[in-house]
């Protein structure tokens, strides 16, 4: 080995890696991929000398610490080190909990190095009394001198509940798809209310929802949920105009016809409804400057207490990107150089000059924020069992608030992205920034507490987007090179998890569709991290035989048919997702006849299967094989409900958009708006129709058959 590939696996780069291709094949990462992934952390690598150099200084860095950042421990054995020189003794160890409380703790010293050439010693300890999960202070004296650090003590588990014999299911939807007679052309909070509503009378117990995180408010059209500015904050698109304590009927008069056209269209016009809602919102925060001191202004003032420096730079970027948008091109990056962080020289006479718009978009925050609240209060009181099921992107914008806000935590010159695979030999890169595994450490994790904590508010569920990236991340270096694998601290991470679902009293998802490493699954399933499973790849030979029969389903998973990266079912029976993916140019001829051939085999399967199961409806038997061209299969949404139903897995959540005979596809991965209209097809019905939808009656039933 190398000594530069001694230094790439120290820092946890991959040097070879293999894909998840049918045929998988193995890759040797090449020295310019590892020297610039080196480089991008902060180590030096154009030379034998500074090669040797940052391997001793990585080999080091431990020793150049009293104490680390944060010790992450599981709660059968909380260990700590502390290392300090040979002449020197420790002389108190404190412990205290979240509220100042000094413990009183039985240690036990489990080892001591000596590190003679050093000239110091690393002695562990162990906490012997039985202590309850959570985050603590370390203080540490010696001699004269107090150091600090932190111990968070994980459960062996993530936080679950007892599920019914029949197991639970419930709906997911795309909450900006939700069409209704009242809301602005895009789905909203009360939207989200009204469906709770839906939900229970209908003995759904979960509905998962898209990332509602806030986005670009400067390009509205850049809507794709996965591409947060912050991954702390919602979006504002989805408060309800009207709910707003400050709004007046006179605001909604002025803007009638336009409502008109943003309800009516088969697609989301986000260029027209979000400033129409800005320019609303604009409106109902002067009413709120102007009000005295009330109980809303000292809420107000609490939310921005609570979320503190997290919001000020949100809102202080939001304005600055604003401002700057119109003078240069390049996001935060081409500002001036004084605005290009929060502790930038000019930072603070801006913030003077632009207090107000500054607050404005707090105000925005605090709205969102008071109106989800009321969608948590509607299911408490509705008793649905686990509520919410959100979604957590794996990462964040580089053109972002968290990025700007934080520049030290993330990867420079990089960006996270997939493995090579037949159509992108190099990988794909997402523009998505990515944790330094080494700053994240630096930083007690608590950029990464943060996120959990704000994505699973209000959530009894928590779907962690490409969950691999606990363990490690596909990274490309931004002059296109090829990428590799850096890997993470997994077992800090899974019980960072574990933790905060169990403080927060979230089940854990996690979605891993991809190249999963060896043992991964097992892994995750040991913490009770749930997998998650789709209709179209529960199938035997790799995807090219038959369906798996109900009774074969994983038992901890949470099943689907497809996802919003997939054809709902009525578009993959027809095939439109293969002449769609044709039209683009995606497949060539032979390609678009291979597709076909194996659609129509697939379809067969899929009507065996049903047969086998007995799902389909009485009044709707199958009459034929349905070969092309000889239409729809009546009952074949119900049949497939039903037959996910009868699932071994715990919770089963159906499409609306298979419901409702959809035959568009909500996104289509590898292309953006200039191709396909991602992000942005309304349901066909509109919400207050629904209980009243023939369609909608008989798949609900359907399910319950089972449910």
């Amino acid at each position: 080995m190398s000594d530069l590939h001694k230094l790439a696996d120290m820092l946890g780069i991959a040097t070879h890696f293999s894909d998840a291709g049918m045929i998988q094949k193995n890759y040797c990462v090449s020295e310019d991929v590892l020297s610039a992934m080196i480089k991008s952390l902060g180590f030096q690598c154009d030379s034998d000398d500074e090669i040797k150099s940052s391997i001793s200084q990585v080999e080091n860095r431990r020793l150049s610490m009293i104490l680390e950042p944060i010790y992450i421990c599981c709660q059968d054995n909380v260990v700590f080190d502390i290392v300090l020189p040979e002449n020197e003794n420790i002389s108190k160890i404190t412990l205290k909990d979240a509220n100042r409380h000094v413990l009183d703790i039985r240690l036990s010293e489990q080892n001591k190095q000596h590190l003679s050439e050093k000239n110091l010693q690393k002695v562990t300890y162990k906490i012997q009394t039985p202590i309850e999960i959570g985050y603590y202070d370390l203080d540490v004296k010696i001699s004269d001198k107090n150091y600090k650090s932190k111990i968070a003590i994980a459960p062996q588990k993530c936080y679950d509940i007892n599920y019914p014999d029949k197991g639970l299911w419930g709906m997911a939807i795309q909450l900006y798809s939700i069409k209704s007679h009242r809301n602005w052309g895009v789905g909203d909070f009360t939207d989200l209310i009204n469906l709770v509503e839906i939900c229970a009378d209908c003995g759904a117990d979960i509905i998962g929802l898209n990332p509602l995180n806030v986005l670009c408010h400067d390009f509205p059209e850049n809507a794709s949920p996965y591409q947060s500015i912050s991954r702390l904050f919602l979006n504002p698109i989805y408060i309800d105009i009207e709910n707003v304590p400050e709004y007046e009927l006179s605001d909604k008069q002025m803007i009638e016809g336009i409502l008109a056209e943003v309800r009516s269209g088969e697609y989301i016009q986000y260029n027209k409804v979000y400033p129409l809602k800005i320019k609303i919102l604009e409106k109902c925060y002067n009413r709120f400057r102007e009000q005295k001191l009330s109980s809303r202004k000292e809420e107000y003032n609490s939310f921005c207490r609570e979320r503190g420096a997290d919001l000020d730079n949100l809102a202080l970027f939001q304005c600055i990107y604003e401002s700057e948008n119109s003078k240069v091109w390049g996001g935060w990056r081409a500002w001036p150089q004084g605005l290009r962080s929060p502790q930038g020289a000019e930072i603070p006479d801006y913030i003077e000059q632009h207090q107000e718009r500054i607050e404005f978009f707090k105000f925005m925050q605090f709205e969102a924020s008071r109106q989800f609240d009321e969608v948590k209060k509607k299911i408490d009181e509705k008793g649905l069992k686990i509520g919410l099921y959100r979604d957590l992107a794996v990462g964040v914008g580089k053109d972002s608030a968290e990025y700007w806000g934080n520049t030290k935590l993330f990867i420079p010159h990089c960006g996270a992205g997939a493995p090579p695979d037949a159509f992108f030999p190099c990988g794909q890169q997402w523009g998505l920034g990515a944790f330094s595994p080494l700053e994240l450490k630096e930083q007690g994790y608590e950029p990464f507490i943060k996120i959990l904590r704000s994505n699973m508010k209000n959530a009894g569920a928590l779907r962690m987007d490409h969950v691999m990236s606990l363990m490690r991340l596909f990274i490309i270096p931004d002059k296109g090179e090829c990428g590799t694998y850096l890997y993470y601290n997994f077992q800090d991470m899974l019980n960072i998890v574990a933790l905060e679902s169990t403080l927060n009293k979230c089940i854990i998802v996690g979605e891993s569709i991809g190249n999963v490493p060896e043992g991964f699954i097992d892994t995750i399933s040991n913490r009770d991290i749930h997998s998650l499973s789709v209709l179209w790849s529960e199938r035997s030979h790799a995807g090219w035989g038959g369906f798996y029969a109900p009774q074969d389903y994983p038992k901890d998973a949470f099943v689907s048919i497809g996802t919003h990266d997939m054809a709902p079912l009525k578009m993959w029976w027809f095939g439109y997702d293969i002449e769609l993916a044709y039209t683009l140019e995606m497949i060539d001829d032979n390609s678009k006849k291979e597709a076909y051939h194996k659609r129509e085999t697939d379809r067969g399967l899929l009507l065996s299967s049903l047969d086998a199961a007995d799902v389909w409806p009485k009044d709707k038997p199958r009459h034929n094989n349905y070969i092309y061209g000889e239409g729809y299969p009546e009952g074949i949404e119900e049949a497939v409900n039903r037959y996910m139903s009868k699932s071994s897995s715990k919770v089963f959540l159906a499409q609306l958009e298979d419901f409702l005979h959809v035959s568009k596809q909500q996104n289509l991965p590898g292309t953006d708006r200039d191709k396909h209209p991602n992000w942005r097809l309304k349901l066909p019905v509109n919400l207050e129709d629904l209980k009243n939808d023939c369609a909608f009656i008989r798949n609900v039933s359907a399910i319950r058959k089972e449910r």
